[in-house]
């Protein structure tokens, strides 16, 4: 695995914290704050119309 770059951790309101890393080969990771070693990855594009859909809504289900 590459190394991967987190960003800081985002949090919701309670204890849901968040981060999401890239590497250098154009993955995107996104993790549980705390537990790195265990994520979800993707592709970056695929992060990136992840959060553009959840800016639009689409998501919003789930709230």
């Amino acid at each position: 695995m590459s190394d991967v770059i987190w960003e800081e951790s985002f949090c919701g309101e309670g204890n849901s914290c968040y981060r999401i890393g890239t590497d250098g080969q154009g993955n995107s990771y996104i993790a549980v704050a705390g537990a790195e070693d265990r994520f979800l990855t993707d592709s970056r594009e695929a992060l990136q119309q992840m959060i553009r859909d959840i800016k639009a809504g689409k998501a919003d289900h789930l709230l």
